[in-house]
């Protein structure tokens, strides 16, 4: 199957997905707003690509960075002569031409993202020359799983043609490639895909951001996608974050939520998340919310999240009014 073929601001953002969430907020910093706009919203849209597609624009990148430090220092014919001498010189017309051809692969290239215990499940039954020609190209750790969880006399006899291996012709790998490769299919399908977006990412992103780089997104976003930019909102501050509020954000808070409702949003949270909220009650109070969590009994998960939704809704616009402060990893001074 073809892979897929990204613009260049989709490349941006799987770029951007896979230098790690505090690299990339630093990066959008130095952005213009109109890029900023544009490259989150492809991060949001980008729920999955493919591991084959964000190995090209890696390398595409790599390849454009190498390039234009070549051409910095001594012009672009220097660089055509470095890359010359790195690559060969039909690479680095490549390179030059398109910035994003692929390597040719390695010996069963197909199996190295696939668990160890999937390829033994699909391996065990083949000849043992097959498992030690298979093997002998696998991660040294991965070999070990796949040759340790052999029945004895098996494991024995593909060590014996493992260690009497010599070179193996190209034809012959192919053949066995061509055997293999489709038994794999369901399993390949399955694991090679990589997260590389999605509205968790630009919310760990923006989580990571000041509040100018949080504001210029978000508006960018509600500009291009109003939809998309209120779901990013709802999904900034999880209920769960509340033990990061102080005492006094949390009354405010307190004050403006229903208490059936509290009680429904706090079932099933983890004791720290109970008690910072129950530290800020009096005694009575904690022990009627406390009852009242216990009469209400199971609770369907749907509902509790609606309840911790609502009361997040309110921590956020206490946030936007001003009157409480969400920590974040970076503060703002005005001067």
């Amino acid at each position: 199957m073809a892979r897929a073929t990204y613009n260049g601001t989709q490349k941006a953002a799987i770029v951007l997905m896979n230098m790690g969430k505090e690299r990339s907020a630093r990066v959008l910093r130095k952005l213009r707003e109109n890029e900023v706009a544009e490259i989150t919203t492809e991060i949001a849209k980008l729920e999955t690509v493919d591991s084959g597609s964000v190995e090209d624009v890696l390398g595409e990148f790599h390849d454009a960075l190498v390039l234009r430090e070549q051409v910095a220092e001594g012009g672009f014919e220097r660089a055509r002569e470095y890359l010359e001498e790195t690559v060969g010189p039909e690479r680095a017309a490549e390179i030059l031409e398109s910035l994003g051809a692929s390597l040719s692969k390695a010996p069963f290239e197909f199996l190295r993202k696939t668990d160890a215990r999937q390829i033994l499940t699909y391996l065990q039954d083949e000849h043992p020359q097959t498992i030690a020609l298979v093997v002998a190209h696998m991660r040294p750790d991965d070999a070990a799983m796949v040759i340790s969880a052999l029945p004895e006399e098996q494991m024995r006899e593909v060590a014996r043609r493992l260690a009497n291996m010599d070179q193996t012709s190209p034809e012959v790998i192919a053949q066995v490639e061509a055997v293999l490769e489709p038994k794999f299919s369901s399993v390949m399908k399955a694991q090679d895909m990589s997260a590389a977006g999605g509205i968790s990412a630009l919310v760990e992103i923006l989580n990571r951001s000041d509040r100018a780089t949080e504001r210029m997104i978000l508006e960018g976003l509600e500009q291009n996608d109003p939809d998309l930019a209120d779901e990013i909102r709802s999904r900034m501050f999880v209920f769960e974050d509340v033990v990061s509020l102080d005492d006094r954000a949390i009354q405010l808070v307190l004050r403006q939520v229903d208490a059936k409702e509290l009680s429904v949003a706090l079932k099933g949270v983890r004791n720290d998340v109970r008690e910072k909220i129950l530290g800020n009650m009096s005694e009575r109070a904690g022990a009627n919310l406390l009852e009242e969590m216990e009469l209400l009994g199971a609770v369907r998960l749907k509902t509790v999240e609606e309840a911790q939704g609502a009361v997040v809704r309110v921590i956020r616009s206490l946030e936007e009014a001003g009157q409480i402060q969400i920590s974040r990893t970076s503060d703002e001074f005005v001067v």
